[in-house]
């Protein structure tokens, strides 16, 4: 201010106090929700000075003043008289919002690195001042904010800033070098578990489940148990579907089956989404063995068969096994069909009462009954 005359009402208000100070007189800030000024007893009253005008010693008094303030700086003045919209703070509450003004600025500018130091040097600054401590007691709707919860919102900023960066790892470290020395067990789990979960959601994403495994248990000492137990089961979900999208044969579902049972019976996974990792893992398995050779319908029936045997009744595998029985009869009915078309009716015969005999109500194949006994009559 002094070098380049630029200034506002905190800075202008501060070299006022500075000055008063210096010649025994003394004073107190007043803050309002978007101005500050400088208010100085005088016997039983106190007179309000506006640094930011001409006229601004005892502004209430001043016509000039109020002709000119609000045009010229957007600022309303709070008379005295207005107690519930202004606040009387110290001399050092007064010089630190300088700085409560620059952790300003430099998160507009998402600089939330530069805003920690500030933080911490306002908090510093303000550490053990009565007045600070006691008006925030008396009302939560204080206009003067707490500097211990500004402080550790900058952190928090910080931390919740390198997370939207994707800097998950950097984000951990933060909270493991911060949190020891500004504690706050509830937030710092917060962003310890968004950190965790968002790195562990790209190792997912890019295949990397084994370096997942990796990460997850080594932040198991910065995770409570809950969320540890979540990121867990997301990993767990994510191995027993990569396990079954990889099924080849029945075996291989049957593996996938068991280990999907076993993380159910630890509680690594809920039981509905293990009824669909099961459901699924049986459909791949049967899809699977009924390519080998292609059209093996008999061995998909077979094991969804003996699948809904050992797991009990399940919907969809049950219309999944109504499918392939209709994918049997149907060959049942092409098989007829050529034979026939080749004028080999016995032998035609023969292959539609074989599916008649499996598929004793098939429609298809009932009409191709009718197709013999009219040729026969």
């Amino acid at each position: 201010m002094l070098s380049t005359g630029r200034y506002n009402c905190v800075s202008s208000a501060v070299l006022y106090m500075i000055l008063c100070q210096s010649l025994g007189i003394n004073t107190k800030g007043v803050i309002t929700k978007d101005h500050a000024f400088i208010t100085i007893p005088m016997g039983e009253t106190d007179i309000d000075v506006e640094t930011t005008n001409a006229y601004g010693f005892d502004p209430g008094n001043r016509k000039e003043f109020h002709d000119q303030f609000g045009r010229l700086t957007g600022f309303t003045y709070v008379p005295a008289k207005n107690y519930r919209d202004r606040q009387t703070i110290s001399q050092i509450e007064l010089v630190s919002l300088i700085l409560n003004n620059r952790i300003v600025d430099y998160e507009r500018q998402n600089q939330f690195a530069d805003a920690v130091p500030v933080a911490i040097d306002r908090a510093a600054l303000l550490a053990g001042n009565a007045l600070t401590i006691d008006s925030i007691k008396e009302t939560q709707e204080t206009i003067f904010t707490d500097p211990r919860k500004d402080l550790m919102d900058r952190l928090f900023n910080f931390g919740a800033m390198l997370l939207r960066a994707g800097r998950e790892e950097e984000s951990l470290r933060w909270a493991a070098a911060a949190s020891p020395v500004y504690p706050d067990e509830k937030r710092w789990q917060e962003l310890v578990m968004a950190a965790a979960n968002n790195h562990l959601m790209r190792l997912i994403n890019l295949n990397k489940r084994a370096e997942a495994r990796l990460f997850i248990d080594g932040q198991k000492n910065v995770l409570s148990r809950a969320n540890y137990d979540k990121l867990d089961a997301l990993l767990v979900d994510s191995e027993l579907l990569n396990m079954a999208n990889q099924i080849r044969t029945a075996a291989d579902g049957d593996s996938v089956v068991n280990a999907v049972e076993q993380a159910r019976s630890s509680g690594k996974i809920q039981e509905k989404r293990a009824a669909e990792l099961i459901t699924f893992a049986v459909q791949k398995a049967a899809s699977s063995v009924s390519t080998q050779p292609a059209g093996n319908w008999r061995a998909a029936i077979q094991y969804i068969e003996a699948s809904l045997s050992r797991l009990g009744a399940n919907r969809e595998l049950e219309q999944a096994l109504n499918v392939y029985r209709g994918n049997l009869a149907a060959d049942f009915h092409n098989r007829f069909a050529t034979e026939w078309n080749k004028r080999n009716y016995t032998e035609a015969e023969r292959i539609l009462n074989e599916g008649l005999a499996e598929f004793p109500g098939d429609r298809q194949l009932l009409s191709d009954k009718q197709i013999i006994a009219k040729q026969t009559r």
